[in-house]
Formats: C-alpha cells, structure tokens, sequence
C-alpha cells in the first residue's frame, strides 16, 4: 500500500493571533512531503512511526464527534500489516509534520469525506478544520486545524477569523532580489509548551492589549500587502511585526538567535518572525536582497520559500 503524498506547510503570517482570532496566511511547501506506506520489514523509524499510529488509532477509536467517522477497522488493520507515514517534514519545525499525517490519514480513512475536487463552500472548509483540530489535538493538546487543511487542500488558506476562511490566491513568485526563506535553529520545538506560555501571557492586560491592538493590526497589514504585491509596505511591515516579536515573544525565540533578530533589525539585511509555535525548528526570515541575506547569515542553514 501507498497512499498520495502531503505536502508540508508555511504559517507566513499568523502565529499566534490565529488563537486569537486574528487573520492568518498559510501556504503548502512542496520541498518536504510525506505518504502512508507498508512494509513487511520496519527500519526504527519507520516502527516508531507505526507505534505512533497505533496510539493515534486508539485516540480516533474513542472519538465522541458527529463531525466525522473513520473506517477503524482497514485502519487498525492496516498499522498491524506494519503501516507506517514515510516523511521528510521535519518533526518539531513548525512546518506541519503532524499535519500531513492528519492529513493523510483522514484521506485513507474518513467514511464519507470531504474532497478536494468538489465546490469547497466555506461550510464544507469550516467543518474540515474542525474535524482536523480534533484529529491533530492528539498530537498538541490544542489544534487550529490549519496545518492539516493546508497539507490536505494543497492550497494556499486565507484565514480571516475562526468562522471565515478561504483559499487565497497568492501573486505568482518573480525572480526578483526579495525573498521568504527558512532559518534552521538546529533545536527542535514543542508547540505544546509554547503554546502555554502564550495562554499565561494572555492572563495579563497589558498583553492582551498589545496582542488585539498593535500584533494583530500589523499581521493583517502584512498578509494585505503580500496578497496585494506591495512588496514595499510589506517589508515595513514585517520590520515592525519583528519588533513585536521580538519584545514579546522572547520566550518563543531561541536564546542563541536574540542576538541575530536584533542584527537584522538593525542593519535592514533581513526582519525574523516565528515559523509556527517558535521554541526552536525553523524561523521565518524576509529579505529585500536575497543575496545580502546568505552573506549576513553565512554561518546559517537558509532554505529559501518564496521570491519577490
């Protein structure tokens, strides 16, 4: 057996705030991937997936939902024929590991799914996040739902707010001097922790504040401007979500990078943002001129997403 493969995923704009209820911007990334298969003989790894699919598979046995209903049995017959998710999404790198798992099994193993060739109404997209967030909170404790929607649509996803999303159409890349691109920290997060940190911030007023007034306003800037192509008003933008972060999220930032991100911030060479949840795993970098970006970061691990 073989299943289609998923793709991995790029939270541009919205980590955080989309807890909140703020807008968000969510784009496949085709570089990583991943598929269910079957082996008669397991390497580590691939057992190790496979023992995660058994307690994943025990998690869906016990699911109190109307939403969705999964054929158990092929499932549970499947993982003991040695099934396992064969992938190169890097685990713990906000990029959608858990996701395209989601993803795939969903595809396999919902009775009566939802397609992605037929009319996607914003019915049928909202009752596919929700049914995602249940599915993926085996993995976080608390799920949006949006990894997994993105890798399973492999569409870009506009989320305006937790009843309003859409499939975005993003401008095409150019070939220009401006660019997304990954920084590897080479430390793996847990979004999990991350995550609690965040609800314990949003117990103070003056965050809560910060978050609803100055965050929020500058991430929906930011996803206008990269939606529209103001290429110019973006980098603004993103200078000053940067910022933000950087003043607020500093738990979120691996302690050998707050040095870096203010670099950026200084010399206008590249601005920072978290990739997903932070903690570790990639960091989200923008740049102007692509190629001052690798020289200033030489010493870095950059995988470049998007051109401008």
């Amino acid at each position: 057996m073989k299943g289609p493969l998923f793709y991995a995923k790029i939270l541009l704009f919205g980590e955080y705030g989309i807890i909140k209820d703020s807008k968000g911007l969510a784009i496949p990334f085709n570089a990583y991937r991943g598929a269910l298969k079957t082996a008669d003989v397991l390497t580590d790894v691939a057992k190790k997936s496979n023992q995660n699919l058994q307690k994943l598979y025990a998690y869906l046995a016990d699911f109190q939902t109307d939403l969705v209903q999964f054929n158990l049995e092929a499932l549970k017959s499947d993982i003991d024929a040695g099934m396992y998710f064969d992938s190169s999404i890097p685990q713990g790198y906000g990029v959608g590991s858990s996701g395209a798992l989601v993803a795939s099994i969903y595809d396999q193993y919902a009775v009566n799914k939802i397609t992605v060739l037929e009319n996607l109404t914003r019915d049928k997209l909202l009752q596919l996040k929700e049914i995602f967030s249940l599915m993926e909170s085996f993995f976080h404790g608390k799920s949006s739902g949006l990894d997994p929607l993105n890798s399973y649509l492999s569409l870009p996803i506009l989320i305006n707010s937790k009843t309003n999303i859409e499939p975005a159409g993003i401008p095409s890349q150019k070939q220009g001097k401006g660019a997304v691109f990954l920084l590897d920290s080479e430390q793996i997060g847990e979004t999990a922790p991350m995550v609690n940190i965040f609800m314990n911030k949003m117990k103070n007023e003056g965050f809560r504040k910060m978050i609803s007034e100055e965050f929020a306003t500058t991430t929906d800037a930011c996803i206008e401007d990269f939606l529209q192509g103001n290429v110019h008003s973006l980098f603004g933008n993103v200078k000053l979500l940067s910022k933000l972060v950087l003043k607020n999220f500093k738990p979120m930032i691996p302690t050998a990078f707050h040095k870096v991100w203010e670099d950026g911030l200084l010399t206008n060479d590249y601005y920072l943002k978290l990739c997903g949840s932070g903690g570790g795993g990639y960091i989200l970098g923008f740049t102007e001129d692509y190629e001052k970006a690798l020289k200033s970061l030489e010493n870095y691990k950059l995988e470049l997403v998007y051109r401008f």
